[in-house]
């Protein structure tokens, strides 16, 4: 069967249509927030990521002191969320009993924090490493907290910082 120029030309754009809208609902979907994998059956906990259990986990003090010798360290640490990304959750700060923080990420972008997480315990497994970060990426993650254009002009050197890729995380409920 033979079709008329104008027929193949409508199909085309019927195509054309359908991938875009395809596109947007892909685009929309990937940046909505997302819930835990599951919680605890007393609530007290919301597991994000692989579950994990929250046992034999490391302060970040103690971390700290592991990469003072080595470049890397695979482990479990605790500490309290301070900061996160108010987009979708795709990062956050963590700080330690001592007031030092990590910078963590999540692995393959593969789950998101609660928006409102700060001040909750959390106990992440992952991997623990030192990096410089550039300035636009760290201007970035500041427009990310909601940060004021002066607050982030203000940001004009790279930064060495510790680091966390996490596969797994445990929010504590703020009760507990």
């Amino acid at each position: 069967m033979i079709y008329s120029n104008m027929t193949v030309q409508k199909a085309l754009q019927f195509n054309m249509i359908i991938l875009f809208v395809c596109s947007i609902m892909i685009g929309f979907s990937a940046c909505k927030a997302q819930g835990p994998n599951s919680t605890s059956a007393d609530g007290s906990e919301q597991f994000f990521g692989e579950k994990i259990d929250p046992s034999k986990s490391q302060s970040l003090d103690q971390v700290i002191s592991e990469l003072e010798t080595t470049d890397e360290v695979e482990t479990k640490i605790k500490g309290t969320v301070t900061s996160v990304c108010k987009k979708k959750g795709c990062w956050m700060t963590v700080e330690s009993e001592t007031g030092e923080e990590i910078f963590v990420k999540f692995k393959d972008y593969g789950f998101f924090m609660p928006l409102a997480c700060e001040g909750q315990q959390v106990v992440m497994r992952g991997k623990a490493y030192t990096e410089i970060t550039s300035v636009d990426e760290l201007r970035h993650y500041a427009e990310d907290e909601g940060k004021s254009e002066e607050e982030i002009q203000k940001i004009t050197e790279p930064l060495k910082e510790l680091k966390f890729m996490s596969d797994g995380v445990v929010l504590y409920s703020k009760d507990k």
